[in-house]
């Protein structure tokens, strides 16, 4: 099954690898009649990755070994049962590793010296990537979202109701629990403790929360900086809030029972709140790089880029989506027209160098860039 990629998977693709490295994107689909297109996509892109290592000089038998687990996928039923919009399937020697994202993914297969990340960078951007949290005390939710996909994220380590971490704590002795629904189908779970009042109902739910926060901080967020919108019956929102130790959730919250909503609804709803909160972001630093250009705080060229990037000196990065520049980097900085075999990306290299260092990185239409380049840059000093 392919994995929702991390922050410690992105680096983790970033670091050296020996030998030639495959990177392939694609397509996919959740569900419906064209998941069987799907698999015949891969055997595609993998028949074009063939050609591609050839070129590079390996051997056939040394091809067939390299893309031998990619072909394995392709009998896998089970992983073609659960994907989502797109695909990236990475593959080195003895090595493979897949990646389901809520993100439009164009075709592309790139054989290289290092594995090609920049597709995925929509995923780790300061304005392309959120999470939602549906708390109600009868389930809990969390949704990955992007700005036009959403899918729900499985968890593991957080209880589903309040019930349920309620027999963590073994408190059957303590209190009799029971469950009333008002308001017919849909309404949401209240509980009572007999011969108590309020405070007591709220202690209880203060619990629960602690138990759903350390389970998404220790399985989902501890590493995590995207957006969190919180969804919930208005008096719930400031109780999680006060206890989360997660740094990044919005003010605003989606207010209302979140059992009545769809994930496309409170994808929706969400970006309703984080689409002024992002605009404003890249507004803010387009500013930035108009004001520090005069004094040289700026770059515009992919060799200045990629110099700065590498001495840390990249406070933010504008990359234009879907633009390529193929080239090496080899003690001097050599761009071709046309990519040629063992060629990288230099836009992708430079986007590595950046999050690598932490800077931060706007992924945006090419017109977007300021300048009139596929990339610019805001450096530290």
């Amino acid at each position: 099954m392919a994995d929702r990629i991390r922050r410690e998977d992105l680096e983790e693709l970033m670091e050296p690898v020996e030998g030639p490295c495959v990177s392939i994107f694609m397509p996919a689909h959740r569900g419906g009649p064209q998941t069987a297109q799907d698999p015949i996509r891969l055997k595609n892109l993998l028949s074009q990755a063939d050609e591609e290592l050839r070129a590079m000089g390996l051997r056939t038998p040394e091809v067939a070994e390299l893309l031998e687990p990619g072909r394995r996928l392709l009998e896998d039923q089970g992983f073609w049962r659960r994907q989502s919009d797109g695909l990236a399937v990475y593959l080195s020697a003895g090595e493979l590793r897949t990646f389901r994202v809520p993100l439009d993914l164009d075709e592309l297969v790139i054989a290289a010296d290092r594995f090609h990340v920049k597709p995925l960078l929509p995923m780790f951007t300061v304005d392309g990537r959120f999470f939602v949290l549906a708390l109600s005390q009868n389930e809990v939710r969390l949704l990955q979202g992007s700005r036009f996909h959403v899918e729900e994220v499985d968890l593991r380590r957080v209880p589903e109701d309040l019930l349920e971490a309620m027999r963590y704590e073994d408190l059957e002795k303590e209190r009799q629990l029971h469950v009333a629904t008002r308001g017919g189908v849909g309404a949401a779970a209240i509980f009572h403790v007999h011969g108590v009042g309020g405070e007591v109902e709220r202690d209880l739910i203060a619990r629960f929360f602690r138990q759903v926060d350390a389970g998404l901080w220790k399985e989902e967020l501890h590493d995590e900086h995207a957006p969190l919108v919180l969804a919930g019956v208005d008096f719930l929102l400031p109780m999680y809030r006060e206890i989360s130790r997660y740094p990044s959730i919005v003010e605003e919250g989606v207010v209302g029972n979140p059992d009545r909503f769809r994930p496309e609804e409170l994808h929706q709803r969400a970006w309703a709140i984080l689409e002024p909160i992002f605009a404003q972001t890249i507004r803010e630093d387009r500013d930035r790089y108009a004001e520090l250009e005069p004094a040289g705080r700026t770059a515009a060229t992919v060799p200045d880029i990629l110099t700065a990037a590498e001495q840390g000196r990249v406070d933010v990065l504008f990359s234009a989506t879907g633009e390529h520049l193929w080239g090496r980097v080899d003690g001097r900085v050599e761009v071709h027209s046309d990519p040629q075999p063992g060629d990288e990306d230099l836009l992708d290299l430079a986007a590595v160098r950046t999050l690598l260092t932490s800077g931060r990185i706007h992924a945006v239409e090419p017109d977007e860039v300021p300048g009139d380049g596929p990339v610019a840059a805001i450096l530290r000093y």
